[in-house]
């Protein structure tokens, strides 16, 4: 096959443009650095009119917002999902993973929830606390400056609680507690279980020209139109754009492999432009990957050569293992205070105006590590399926709900937002024995070897998603409601979800200071090219019970700051 090779060089190729990727972007292009950005996905911007989903209403949907062309709503800003045609990943040995990918311009930040934790000590060196896992390289001292930087930068609103395992940082005002809200606080009161504000990002004051302020839609998995809320593309790549950066993005553009020369160096990517099927070559001075820690993986095992025969960086067999995702186990319940509420509007962010960060000693339990939860409920925009299924009401109640006509919308207006959940996510123990692979026999549509994922959840996982659903149930009595469904069994893995379901999964190319057991050093820079970073979650070596977007954040600025400083040196 031919190759066409561009004759352009860049100071710095970066591959995927999500969180990673975008603080790459901005931070490298705001330095002067010529950037090329290749994201496998379209152009996005919700604020054009052409690609915008906010503020639409339901019957605007070809399915009145059923779940049909995209996993989380017909009008949720994510385009991709856990499967996408041609582009398949397989399993082995009975293995339930599902991987979820979003191709577009800014990844998976056009639709994460903005949960924006930073991770404490405690959880870089986690193995000192219960003997289990390994020691990250670096610890929270070296990261805590740059997650102050990221908290000023995007913005994010909070409270100072002065927590522990919960870091403070720099917060805009956090808005108001809704109903559903204030009676989940005084639950959780009457069992000692703390409640503190959400830290999430986004915008709730000004603090920049690059960013809107929230107007508490409640849609932010739309994308927000005015970019009051977090997206890579928005409040990174285009702000680096505005201010003069030199950056080319190449859209709808599948990377191949990191191409070496004869010394194993990085010297580029190819990649497989989607509109024409033809295969491209970009040159580079260093090549950044942040297309997420599997598909990061992906294209390392790929990048065979004379000098990386088992892949670029794979030559301890380190890349695509240890990858772990958040655990995940949910419960919902119905609340009869909140039946007959009056209607108003409370939508506020679109997430959670509060959590439960994790508040118990795991000495005393009969698992490691914790987990937090997460609270939804409320009186959003109903849609399609939107949480009041009179079945439910009657199987699990008595009561009788439903029917047809007046008595329906009746019961809509009497049952609406008297339902409550619960999400807990907590952090699993990385195993090396759970890893993502090449399919020896199967490739995507554009001929690339695919991924085959191998995991399994241990008892650690299982008993702490026991202990959630514990926790849950005691909730619903003290906030005097009943529990939808029954408790999950230890056959039914007590709820947890299916690895991959969080859409939290890092460590694929974990960080340390031994190449034999790991794929890059503390500044992410791999141990057998030292021209070549991965900026995603593939470096972690351990995932904590934060979500891991802000992290991913702080250490793709510190990296960045790394590779100027290393170019300035000519070290690379």
């Amino acid at each position: 096959m031919q190759i066409k090779e561009s004759s352009k060089m860049y100071d710095v190729i970066i591959v995927g443009s999500g969180a990673g990727g975008g603080m790459a972007t901005k931070i490298l292009a705001d330095s002067g650095l010529k950037v090329a950005v290749v994201e496998a996905g379209p152009y996005f911007d919700p604020a054009d009119p052409e690609q915008r989903t906010q503020l639409k209403w339901p019957w605007e949907s070809p399915r009145r917002g059923a779940s049909t062309v995209r996993p989380f709503g017909d009008f949720d800003s994510a385009y991709g999902g856990w499967e996408i045609e041609g582009e398949p990943y397989t399993h082995k040995d009975g293995t339930k993973f599902d991987w979820f990918r979003s191709h577009m311009l800014g990844g998976r930040t056009n639709h994460w929830g903005r949960i924006s934790l930073r991770f404490s000590p405690r959880d870089f060196k986690h193995k000192d606390v219960d003997g289990l896992g390994d020691n990250w390289p670096i610890g929270y001292e070296d990261v805590k400056p740059y997650y102050d930087k990221v908290d000023k930068l995007i913005g994010l609103f909070g409270s100072k609680e002065n927590l522990p395992n919960e870091p403070d940082g720099f917060f805009l005002p956090a808005p108001k507690p809704r109903l559903h809200e204030l009676v989940y606080i005084k639950g959780a009161r009457k069992l000692n279980i703390p409640v503190i504000p959400s830290r999430m990002s986004m915008v709730t004051k000004k603090i920049n020209d690059d960013s809107g302020v929230c107007f508490y839609c409640g849609q932010c998995s739309r994308a927000c139109s005015v970019y009051a809320d977090f997206s890579s593309g928005t409040r990174l790549i285009f702000p680096a754009q505005k201010h003069g950066g030199q950056i080319d993005l190449f859209t709808n553009c599948v990377v191949r492999e990191v191409t070496t020369d004869d010394e194993g160096k990085a010297t580029g990517v190819n990649y497989i432009n989607k509109e024409d099927r033809k295969e491209y070559a970009l040159k580079a001075k260093v090549v950044v990957l942040a297309a997420s820690a599997c598909s990061s993986a992906r294209i390392l095992l790929n990048s065979k050569s004379a000098q990386h025969p088992n892949g670029l960086g794979n030559s301890s067999d380190n890349v695509g293992r240890y990858v772990h995702d958040s655990t995940g186990s949910s419960r919902a319940a119905f609340i009869p205070d909140l039946v007959n509420r009056k209607t108003y509007n409370e939508d506020g962010v679109g997430g959670m105006h509060v959590y439960t960060p994790w508040w118990l000693d795991n000495k005393k339990l009969d698992f490691p590590r914790g987990y937090h939860i997460e609270v939804w409920g409320g009186m959003g925009m109903p849609n399609y399926g939107f949480g009041f299924n009179p079945n439910d009401f009657n199987k699990f109640f008595g009561l009788k709900v439903g029917g047809y006509g007046n008595g329906l919308r009746d019961d809509v207006k009497k049952y609406y937002g008297s339902v409550l959940g619960f999400g807990g996510r907590g952090e699993s123990v990385a195993q090396r024995d759970n890893y993502c692979e090449i399919d020896p026999t199967t490739v995507d549509q554009f001929g690339i070897p695919v991924l085959r994922f191998h995991y399994k959840w241990t008892d650690h996982e299982r008993k702490q998603a026991k202990h959630m659903q514990q926790t849950f149930e005691e909730l619903i009595h003290s906030m005097g409601g009943e529990a939808l469904g029954s408790t999950p069994t230890k056959e039914q893995d007590y709820g947890l979800e299916a690895p991959g379901r969080i859409i939290h999964e890092v460590g694929t190319t974990r960080m340390g200071n031994d190449p034999k057991t790991s794929v890059v050093n503390k500044f992410q820079q791999l141990h057998e090219a030292d021209n070549v970073f991965i900026v995603d979650g593939g470096p972690f070596v351990s995932q904590a019970d934060k979500n891991p977007t802000w992290t991913i954040l702080a250490l793709s600025w510190r990296t960045s700051d790394y590779i100027i400083e290393q170019l300035k040196q000519q070290n690379i």
